[in-house]
């Protein structure tokens, strides 16, 4: 659906004001589809990217401040949305070796299999809605990138 159609103007200061708007509003529609599967599934879409960051280092354990890190959404309350894990039993929260202070956290088998669920649940949603191929998604990650650059 065109811009113009959603907003139900066609009245931009310019092509990059407009480029603005579409990066917003694109941005909650794939937001709204990836919590809508999401929730099907039982977590959240923050949940949901503290089980793939830690797919990513699986088997090994992370600690609480190298998880937050990586978080798509930086404001995210990553000790909270960890207790919601731990409860669901999809993590395990466990104490460092090395240091008593510091708190690790390890994908469970559960957790992986409901990781492993929701990758294909996305897949298949972004296969019916991303109307994009693969040379158009690196111009467009290109693109995105290049938006995104500061000198």
């Amino acid at each position: 659906m065109k811009l113009e159609d959603v907003l139900k103007t066609n009245k931009f200061n310019d092509e990059v004001h407009k480029a603005t708007l579409n990066i917003l509003y694109t941005s909650y529609w794939m937001r709204d589809n990836v919590s809508s599967t999401m929730k099907e599934i039982g977590i959240t879409s923050e949940q949901f990217n503290i089980l793939r960051i830690l797919k990513g280092k699986h088997p090994e354990a992370m600690c609480v401040k190298d998880i937050a890190s990586r978080m798509i959404e930086k404001s995210s309350n990553v000790p909270r949305i960890l207790d919601r894990l731990v409860a669901k039993e999809l993590v395990m929260r466990t104490t460092s070796k090395e240091d008593k202070r510091e708190t690790i956290i390890s994908l469970t088998d559960t957790g992986m299999k409901t990781l492993q669920r929701a990758n294909e649940e996305l897949a298949a949603i972004n296969k019916k809605t991303i109307g994009i191929n693969n040379e158009e998604a690196t111009v467009l990650n290109q693109l995105l990138e290049k938006l995104r650059k500061t000198d």
